[in-house]
């Protein structure tokens, strides 16, 4: 059992948009515990500060993709000295890294070899690609908090010790979730269509352009459509008006991936987390992701050991959802997919139901307060 007259400290490791909003809420269901005795520290983003977490630097932001993430050796090696340095001349009973295994696996390692606990929170996809590196998992991790359900499985049987916690995502929706739409009296006219393209610099280089180029093409068959993009902060936002081809029309909406899919009768989403929550508002979708053609053709197609690459075929083990991943020139073939849909309201609809039933169940747990009940545990 936890000391009370005890001080404990807990390191957080996070580097991207989704893991600031994870550690967040992690943080808030920790403080929300009455233990007042346990201090945190780490890398992260403004709303893990926000939270309480004394931020050493802020990393969101600065996530690197496949193809530009060489530019970034140099800063991230540079921030693992400085992580390292803090491990070692602090007293840290727990370090929690979330998400980006690529950078947070090398501070589980040494924050292991020195004697501090790990906790992963969020997997690593290792069951996507990458499955000879399980061994490495058993190192480096004590505890891992999975979001998937078939991941618990999957881990524990190579010797991870895994608990299924929720979806953190699904679990913060503050409006109703998991029921179909209605499409009796859809108008494909007066469709209304979201638009995400990512959060991270080369998703919104990559994406941004074709996303519009779509829309555009739509509205020239359905000259009433309207769009929506969802930007994931005021900077990003900029960022897209500075970027939107000047025949493109579009609303914007900050940060709000559920109340935006909820509103639309049709998404277009870029391949990550985002696609989940579309789906539990239960709102059709085209999947899409870029890639640079030379890496795929190198390395991807023989790294990604899935059948699917979207996360929602993923865990219904078929292609609900058309995903374009990766596209690479032409966008001919999402149109015609988005217009199938368009003029079929009987096939929105079956879709809808599908993503509500297959997205019910991943919100039944509370993501955080059940990620914080495993630390406490960790720290008796």
């Amino acid at each position: 059992m936890m000391q009370k007259d005890k001080k404990y400290r807990i390191f957080i490791s996070a580097a991207e948009p989704s893991a600031d909003d994870h550690c967040a809420n992690l943080i808030t269901a920790l403080r929300s515990s009455g233990c007042d005795n346990i201090e945190l520290v780490g890398i992260g983003g403004p709303k893990m500060a926000q939270a309480g977490c004394k931020l050493l630097e802020v990393t969101v932001g600065k996530a690197a993709m496949l193809y530009n993430a060489f530019t970034q050796i140099g800063h991230y090696y540079m921030l693992l000295r400085r992580v390292k340095r803090y491990l070692r001349s602090n007293k840290v009973d727990l370090a929690v890294v979330c998400d980006s295994p690529s950078f947070n696996w090398h501070v589980a390692k040494f924050a292991k070899s020195i004697g501090i606990k790990t906790l992963f929170y969020v997997a690593p996809q290792l069951w996507a690609w990458g499955g000879w590196r399980i061994r490495k998992m058993r190192k480096s991790c004590d505890k891992l908090c999975c979001l998937l359900p078939f991941e618990q499985k999957w881990f524990s049987r190579r010797g991870v010790d895994t608990i299924f916690v929720g979806n953190p995502m699904l679990g913060a929706i503050s409006i109703e979730w998991g029921q179909p739409k209605d499409y009796s009296d859809f108008d494909p006219k007066r469709v209304r269509v979201a638009i995400m393209p990512g959060s991270r610099d080369a998703e919104l280089k990559s994406l941004w352009r074709p996303m519009q180029q779509i829309a555009l093409r739509i509205k020239a068959k359905y000259p009433g459509a309207t769009f929506v993009t969802v930007a994931v902060d005021d900077k990003r936002r900029k960022s897209l008006e500075g970027t939107q081809i000047p025949a493109f029309e579009c609303d914007y909406a900050i940060s709000s991936v559920c109340k935006t899919a909820d509103a639309a009768d049709f998404a277009i989403v870029a391949s990550g987390s985002a696609t989940l929550e579309v789906a539990a508002m239960a709102c059709p979708m085209v999947v899409m992701y870029q890639s640079s053609r030379l890496a795929w053709r190198l390395v991807g197609w023989w790294l990604i050991k899935t059948k699917y690459l979207c996360l929602v075929n993923i865990l219904a083990g078929r292609e609900l959802v058309p995903e374009f991943m990766p596209y690479f020139t032409s966008i001919d073939p999402i149109v015609e997919e988005v217009e199938q849909f368009l003029n079929d309201r009987s096939k929105l609809a079956q879709l809808s139901g599908e993503l509500a039933e297959l997205t019910r169940p991943l919100g039944e747990k509370n993501a955080g307060q059940e990620t914080a009940k495993t630390i406490l545990g960790m720290l008796d």
